[in-house]
């Protein structure tokens, strides 16, 4: 991604209305005088790879006080919803900035119709959406897809073989997580139709979209489709039948990443936000507990940390616990991280934050890791300088017990390191 700069686009409205396809468009194609407000709920959609992906925009406010948020699903705690960072209204142009991704929505309003862009200057998405619009109806006799499943990916991007793929389930509505070494995709939601579930989700990120298809003889067909190039179809199974078929099971995320020599510290010295450099060997992490945490303001999984950090940062901090974001941007934001200083407002970050380099930059960077090639990965570090722990990528919030087990075990690792005496404790000159 790169900064956003603040463009308008107007769209033919009777083009926008082919792109949205018929299950949101409105019975007129004439664009009518500009809507006096923006507020409501706006349903709509965009393309992803040929597909309608929906989604749900809720705005509210007017002039320079507008609100909008993303919103996704249901889930037990309530909506997902993914706010805007600001926003503005005036004479039908309607402009909402997500700064902790460097995105902007702008669009026209008029006659309850919405259309324009999602994104950034580079690339941004085409949009419609229609106010109060309502969704098609679920096909009858959903089959039962709810439960863990197993993706074979065949030695995936990150080397692994496996993904996990959780369902869960009501009638003809499924809430769907996939899960890969360097983290999870989101929850991501849908419902039965035409012979599939197509599940998605649009959030202050960028839309998602899959499909699953049951097949006949028990799997269920898994279906990516990315931006560009073509879809890819995936194979799951459930785990027991994964197993008797030999296959490998998804990747350890304690176990992807490991130190070439474990008895060598791991070292950074990189510039914080200021231009202040500061280094693994800097005095404020002498007899310290330290988490350094790779990552980048463009990462989804990255964002899904923070929070977690932060409250271990503010825990543990007066107990002796430092932690370091090492932070990979794309090279404009590299030198102008206006989406990185919005991430760290969103979060509350108060640990050190440094900017270590452009992403293609990972290995060059950090030194003496093999299989560094996931976002985030987390080192821990014990008083005495050494890593005692790599987790690679991150359980989000959507995986919900898999993200319970995570932050509980990382959090009882804290604090055994923690309890440990500081390197050296107990001698004294001249013998043990």
């Amino acid at each position: 991604m790169v900064p956003v700069s603040k463009f308008t686009l107007r769209i033919v409205l009777s083009a926008s209305l082919a792109m949205m396809g018929s299950a949101f468009a409105p019975a007129f194609a004439q664009a009518t005088a500009p809507d006096a407000s923006p507020d409501g709920l706006w349903r709509g959609s965009t393309q992803v790879n040929g597909q309608q992906v929906p989604f749900t925009l809720e705005v509210t406010g007017t002039g320079d006080q507008v609100q909008g948020a993303f919103i996704n699903g249901m889930q037990k705690s309530g909506k997902q919803k993914s706010p805007s960072s600001s926003g503005s209204y005036a004479d039908g142009h309607l402009v909402l900035h997500f700064d902790y991704y460097a995105n902007t929505l702008d669009a026209t309003i008029a006659g309850g119709v919405l259309t324009g862009t999602f994104g950034n200057s580079g690339r941004p998405a085409q949009i419609t959406a229609r106010l109060n619009a309502s969704t098609p109806p679920a096909s009858p006799n959903p089959p039962n897809i709810a439960g863990t499943w197993e993706v074979k990916v065949d030695k995936g991007p990150k080397g692994e073989h496996a993904w996990k793929l959780e369902v869960r389930q009501t009638g003809a509505n499924v809430e769907a997580v996939i899960q890969r070494i360097d983290g999870d995709t989101g929850a991501l939601y849908g419902v039965w139709r035409d012979g599939q579930f197509a599940v998605s989700h649009f959030t202050a990120g960028g839309p998602s979209y899959q499909v699953l298809k049951l097949q006949k003889d028990g799997t269920l067909q898994l279906i990516s489709y990315g931006r560009d190039g073509e879809p890819t179809a995936l194979i799951a199974q459930r785990p027991e039948a994964a197993r008797a078929a030999g296959l490998v099971a998804p990747d350890d995320p304690l176990t992807h990443t490991k130190l070439q020599n474990p008895n060598a510290p791991i070292a950074f010295s990189f510039p914080d936000l200021n231009g202040k450099i500061v280094s693994n060997t800097d005095a404020q992490f002498k007899n310290k507990v330290v988490i350094v945490s790779i990552g980048g303001s463009w990462c989804p999984n990255c964002q899904d940390e923070a929070p977690f950090l932060v409250q271990l940062y503010q825990k543990y901090h007066d107990r002796g616990l430092e932690i370091v974001e090492l932070s990979f941007e794309e090279a404009p934001q590299l030198a102008n991280p206006t989406r990185l200083r919005a991430v760290i407002r969103k979060f509350g970050i108060n640990y050190t934050v440094l900017l270590a380099g452009t992403r293609d930059q990972l290995n060059e960077k950090i030194r003496g890791v093999d299989n560094l090639n996931c976002w985030p990965t987390t080192f821990f570090v014990g008083k005495d300088g050494l890593v005692k722990a790599i987790h690679t990528g991150y359980s989000g919030p959507a995986t919900g017990k898999d993200n319970e087990a995570l932050e509980h075990d990382n959090t009882a690792l804290v604090e055994k390191l923690l309890a440990a005496r500081p390197a050296g404790a107990g001698k004294v000159a001249g013998g043990e």
